[in-house]
């Protein structure tokens, strides 16, 4: 089928995808937006928007459960009904990307339904149902593909219907017991949230603590908090072979330990088919994880890519913040911005939240730097002790102290994602030590602990 003579395509129209795409539209550009899936990609039918909706109704039976030690005797009776009917009608409509559809092509681009390959420099051909239909771009191509869930090469596993987290969201019904393979964000949140509503749940991370990418001390703190609540966890271990049979499955571990449940959830990471994209055109290494970009997001003559393929996180404000950068710099706009990931945020959503920014202790270490290090605790301070239950947390802090500014910091506990603004902006905006230790910090409060952990820099 023919194409079309455009200005940008952009392949693959998740939260990034549209937001370039619709920019670049509005300031009178003719752009194609294509994606063989939903409009606005993983995170509002499947990641974000959804997961947070399941941790919302998880906090709530959370703090229901702490008031009978705090204010009377409550009965809680989970119910899954008001949260699926929550993730289909109001988060999803029901896995229909209308809405989307019709936002994009109001800031007047145009999409197309199928899976976008580029095929020679500036050159993009579309697999539609209809056929293949070609479109040359005049100012380049946009890559937005975001990832698939990856799931591990382990024996048997691939004839079993296990669970990817696309599946778990769209449950109808909460398990009995359920497996999760992968301790990182996506594995933990999905445990915490099926545990509370009644299922045996089983983790089993191959590294040997959850959330490794975070502080040592937050994955330490979630494997006690599990505990307390009944899921057990097993680091240090992997599948060494899977079955499913008569409505069970059977995972055997790597040590030769056996676990079993109704359901088993692939949360192993992800990962990107580079080959089908067709970079190869271009002259990128289809072999490669992702794309490598410069700080306007080039990867090459004619090719921007944002997102998790360009692998700065797998998060929808880091391809929000991309999608602007890339925009800027395609419309050539003057002075525009350039990336800078010094102070990249990102939260796991448990009960207690984990939210992060800028280098861990040992990342700072690797690179060289002279570091100091102070960590609070959230039970020891006046909020922690008028909280209670559900206090459980920590501020740790990160200190270049060559330079006197954090490059670093934690905020674990609750809300530990919202105490994590304050150390983004003092990264970012490289606020020296000294100034951070001389503000007013309100009392009695979760983040006057910060405070206290700049004050045992160490």
């Amino acid at each position: 089928m023919p194409g079309a003579e455009v200005d940008v395509v952009v392949i693959g129209m998740g939260p990034g995808g549209e937001d370039v795409g619709a920019r670049l539209a509005r300031a009178g550009l003719r752009v194609v937006g294509v994606d063989g899936r939903l409009v606005g990609g993983e995170c509002p039918y499947y990641a974000c928007i959804p997961t947070k909706i399941m941790v919302r109704a998880t906090d709530a039976l959370g703090e229901a459960r702490r008031a009978t030690r705090l204010a009377g005797a409550v009965d809680v009776t989970p119910d899954w009904a008001p949260v699926a009917k929550r993730i289909r009608e109001e988060a999803t409509d029901n896995w229909d990307d209308t809405v989307a559809v019709e936002r994009f092509e109001s800031a007047g681009g145009r999409f197309v339904r199928g899976w976008g390959k580029i095929t020679a420099p500036r050159e993009v051909t579309v697999s539609t149902p209809e056929g293949e239909r070609v479109f040359t771009a005049g100012k380049g191509i946009v890559l937005n593909t975001g990832t698939d869930p990856a799931v591990p090469a382990v024996d048997g596993l691939a004839e079993t219907p296990y669970w990817t987290n696309r599946d778990a969201v769209a449950v109808e019904e909460v398990p009995g017991s359920l497996i999760v393979l992968g301790g990182g964000p996506v594995g933990c949140e999905l445990a915490q949230v099926f545990s509370r509503f009644g299922a045996t749940v089983t983790v089993v991370q191959h590294a040997d603590r959850l959330v490794p990418v975070d502080e040592p001390e937050a994955g330490e703190l979630l494997e006690k908090v599990f505990a307390a609540e009944g899921i057990t966890v097993r680091t240090g271990l992997s599948a060494a072979r899977v079955s499913f049979e008569s409505g069970q499955f059977t995972v055997k571990l790597d040590n030769g330990e056996v676990v079993s449940a109704e359901r088993l959830l692939v949360a192993a990471g992800r990962h990107t088919d580079m080959a089908a994209l067709g970079v190869g055109a271009v002259g990128l290494d289809e072999s490669a994880r992702g794309v490598s970009v410069d700080e306007r997001m080039r990867a090459a003559d004619g090719l921007w890519a944002i997102g998790d393929i360009t692998g700065r996180g797998a998060f929808t404000h880091m391809s929000m913040y991309q999608a602007r950068i890339a925009a800027a710099d395609i419309l050539g706009e003057e002075d525009a911005e350039t990336a800078d990931y010094r102070a990249t945020p990102r939260v796991t959503f448990t009960d207690p939240e984990i939210g992060s920014v800028g280098l861990s202790e040992a990342a700072a270490r690797a690179r060289g730097l002279t570091v100091r290090v102070g960590l609070s605790e959230l039970p020891s301070s006046s909020r922690g002790f008028i909280h209670k239950l559900g206090n459980d947390g920590f501020i740790k802090v990160v200190e270049d102290a060559d330079r006197g500014v954090l490059i670093g910091a934690t905020a674990a506990g609750p809300a530990g994602g919202e105490i994590l603004g304050a150390l983004v902006v003092a990264v970012h905006a490289e606020v020296p030590t000294k100034l951070l230790r001389q503000m007013i910090y309100a009392y009695p409060t979760f983040h006057r602990a910060i405070e206290d952990a700049l004050s045992k820099l160490a």
